[in-house]
């Protein structure tokens, strides 16, 4: 469970039982609004949403009228003046709220209602404006700006983009971020199985997506994802999550051509609220958490909030733990009306990573080796050679100021510091009939990164066009130096395993110091002209890296530039299809060396995508379907032993994606989606044209749904199937195709003794019928089982 939602729109139906009478309450100050052209019920309950107001309808006699829409700074009666002009109505006010009249009847102080109101179905809407922070409506979110970088309908965004929504990590209770996409279409989370160290998400088919490819409230995480520094963000320090599918260096910069993940953080909120949390669970797993926020003054000016978590559990591997402790603190200032500063703070530290090896396919996926299986439990490493501890410490603000009604201006900034030790013993192949090759590897690394975007937002109009400007200039600069060594280790029985002995021998030590720079100006117009809302980008990025890799002579450079593109077309339907084209392009300069120890050539990308998005007018529904055709030229393809990268060609992924997330009923609400990518090497240096690369599944499908028993006792469940997938990239081995089964159950105690207000019981479990699987191979001595069973039991009490 989390904090009570705060930014949602809360509707019920109810009849007024009275006309509504004047109310001396004074016209509140005028406020910035933006509502888009459209349907006018729908225009009428966002703007009573950001005004702050209740306002009952009749929604069926608004049917088929539309608004051309609100933008600037207006009091709430003139606000609504303007958005009613020419319909027919006017507003009046009730001791409850505004209430919609006939024009003919006195307004805005309505003295009467026509006589037929009280027997007309009506519709309240009450809360604080859903934007593109909000934690999301259940399982649906309408807005984003994880695709424009300004807060926008997702109806008007042509990119596939997927929110999961605050409702949904509650439900789910994931310990990291990937494991929070596990029911996000375009989405392979089981890149390495049970492993929990990183973040790895595979978008669209490439698994060069995974680790570096995160956001944190708009900027990069910055971790180096050719080296053993790449960061964790804890989901339950989030909000919510924009998962944006395909190119996105328009905005961001470098960029895996599948798409990058968007977290948002919590921020402090001006109402009192606050909850904690204790969870146990199977293998020994104990956490506890709080979360807390509220006003520090009685005039609106500052809020704070602390959150915090602790985890300590052993995972199935023998004799690997997972351990966790973090905090994140945050201020949020109103400097003034126009001004606002959030300062926030991250630290984390990791005693214990957890578990990051993998196995032979033919003791795993087949019985070929010797006619037996390793087991899922089985560790090939050595306890007294097992570390990975990691610290890493974020610091940073997002500034905004409104010099007027049309204009702004934004500056986020981070500063990242990490440490991470490393010990590992591990296998790769076969020494005989039962026992494995085993090498060493180790490292000390220390991280510094820091990053600063500045956008400057207007809008303003050119005939009957209107225009939403974007202009920005980001920076980042990444550091990380240390020392890596490598080295042999005896050999292990894989199916009768003694420990104790790690043998290591011909160890090599050397010093890593690897370097990015990168400085981006990028230009987005959003043009909106009656039902159609188009977006045009370019950005012109400017990269360094340099690398003195292990074991290198000499340090490898790469310096240059590159621009990208992007446009998309909407066109807005009145009964909430919205469908969609779009291109857009991508770049990443590599980090990677080759064997000889040079940097390979930054990565290119080009994608096609359309799609259509349903979202019902007054429906908590979201409906999307997107097809893509996406290539990447001078991919890297990693070898693992010994560590380098070598060009792999070209590749390209075509792709079906669907997805549901909706309130069906009061009771009822579900979320769906399929995955179909088809993808394969169209040049390859290798000769494997026409092959899939390993660990990208054709076939994906889920389906959660949560049901509400009885008042207080919701029960979810969910089905997850990841259909076959290539063990390497000669295509000579298939890894079967797995189905999960998850539960949860959510009690509200105060059901049982109202003494107990507040606090509730959540019972869930993973992978509920303990399958054991392999999830994916990255190579046929490279296997990774998936995570076998997890049952937690979670009590929570919110204040």
């Amino acid at each position: 469970m989390a904090l009570p939602a705060r930014g949602h729109a809360q509707t019920q139906t109810q009849t007024p039982r009275q006309a509504p009478t004047p109310t001396p309450t004074p016209t509140p100050a005028q406020a910035q609004y933006d509502i888009p052209a459209g349907p006018l019920a729908e225009a009428l309950t966002r703007y009573a949403q950001q005004a702050g107001v209740a306002i009952t309808v009749d929604a069926d006699k608004l049917r088929g009228l539309r608004t051309q829409g609100l933008r600037g700074r207006y009091g709430v009666d003139e606000g609504f003046g303007v958005l009613l002009r020419g319909s027919g109505y006017a507003i009046g006010r009730t001791p409850a709220g505004y209430l919609l009249v006939p024009a003919a009847t006195p307004a805005p102080q309505a003295s009467a209602a026509p006589a037929d109101a009280a027997m007309l179905p009506a519709v309240t809407v009450t809360g604080s404006q859903e934007t593109a922070l909000s934690p999301g409506v259940g399982f649906v979110a309408r807005r984003s700006a994880a695709g424009t970088k300004t807060d926008t309908p997702l109806a008007e965004t042509p990119q596939s983009i997927s929110v999961v929504t605050r409702q949904q990590l509650d439900d789910q209770k994931p310990r990291s971020v990937s494991e929070a996409l596990n029911y996000t279409p375009g989405a392979f989370t089981a890149l390495v199985g049970a492993t929990n160290r990183y973040d790895y998400v595979a978008l669209r088919g490439f698994i060069d997506s995974s680790v570096d490819n995160s956001l944190l409230d708009g900027l990069k995480v910055l971790g180096d994802p050719g080296s053993y520094s790449s960061m964790q963000v804890d989901p339950y320090f989030l909000e919510r999550i924009d998962v944006i599918r395909g190119p996105a260096s328009v905005l961001y910069g470098r960029a895996s051509p599948g798409g990058v993940v968007a977290l948002t953080s919590k921020r402090p909120q001006f109402e009192r609220a606050g909850e904690a949390q204790v969870t146990v669970g199977n293998r020994n797993r104990y956490e506890a958490g709080f979360d807390v926020t509220g006003p520090i003054d009685d005039n609106g000016v500052a809020a704070y909030r602390i959150t915090a978590i602790g985890r300590s559990m052993d995972t199935q591997y023998r004799h690997v733990e997972e351990e966790r402790f973090a905090i994140a603190p945050s201020l949020l200032l109103n400097i003034s009306p126009d001004t606002r500063l959030l300062l926030q703070a991250y630290l984390q530290r990791d005693p214990h990573g957890g578990y990051h090896g993998a196995i032979p396919s033919d003791a795993t996926i087949t019985a070929a080796h010797n006619g037996r299986r390793i087991l899922r439990s089985f560790f090939d490493g050595e306890p007294g050679h097992n570390e990975f501890t990691r610290t890493q410490r974020m610091v940073g603000y997002q500034f905004e100021h409104a010099f007027n009604d049309r204009w702004q201006l934004r500056q986020n900034f981070r500063y990242l510091s990490s440490d991470v030790t490393l010990q590992q013993v591990y296998g790769y192949g076969w020494a005989g009939p039962n026992t494995l090759t085993r090498y060493y590897s180790g490292a000390n690394e220390s991280l510094d990164a820091f990053i600063v975007d500045n956008q400057l937002q207007g809008q303003f109009d050119t005939g009957p066009l209107k225009h939403t400007l974007l202009f920005g200039v980001d920076y980042q600069h990444r550091h990380v130096d240390g020392w890596w060594e490598s080295g042999s280790a005896a050999p292990i029985d894989a199916f009768d395993p003694v420990y104790g002995n790690a043998g290591l021998s011909g160890l090599f030590r050397a010093n890593i110091d690897r370097k990015l720079e990168q400085t981006g100006l990028y230009l987005q117009d959003q043009i909106a002209w009656e039902r159609w809302r188009l977006v045009l980008g370019g950005r012109h990025d400017m990269a360094k890296v340099s690398n003195l890799g292990f074991g290198a002579a000499s340090r490898s450079e790469w310096d240059g530039s590159k621009f990208t593109r992007r446009a998309g077309l909407v066109y807005l339907f009145d009964n909430g299809i919205a469908p969609y084209a779009s291109y857009s392009e991508g770049f990443n300069p590599s980090g990677s060396t080759a064997r000889d120890g040079s940097l390979l050539p930054p990565t290119e990308s080009r994608q096609v995508e359309i799609g259509v998005r349903y979202q019902p007018p007054r429906s908590s529904t979201l409906l999307s379907a997107s097809l893509y055709d996406l290539t990447q030229d001078k991919v890297a393809a990693r070898v693992l032993s010994p560590p380098y990268y070598q060009p792999a060609g070209k590749v390209r992924s075509r792709g079906l994606e669907l997805e549901a997330r909706s309130r069906v009923t009061d009771k009822l609400s579900l979320l769906a989606s399929y995955t179909y990518t088809h993808m394969r090497y169209v040049e390859s240096p290798e000769g494997v044209v026409g092959n899939t690369p390993y660990q990208a599944p054709q076939h994906m499908a889920s389906v959660w749904a949560d049901y509400l028993v009885f008042p207080g006792f919701t029960v979810g469940a969910g089905v997850r199937y990841v259909g076959t997938s290539w063990a390497d990239n000669e295509n000579s081995l298939k890894v079967p195709s797995y189905t999960l089964v998850d539960l949860m159950m959510r009690l509200d105690l105060s059901r049982i003794s109202a003494s107990l207000k507040g606090a509730g019981l959540r019972v869930a479990a993973t992978n509920l019928f303990d399958k054991t699987y392999v999830s994916s191979c990255a190579g046929l001595l490279n296997c990774y089982y998936g995570e076998a069973r997890n049952v937690m039991a979670t009590l929570t009490y919110q204040w």
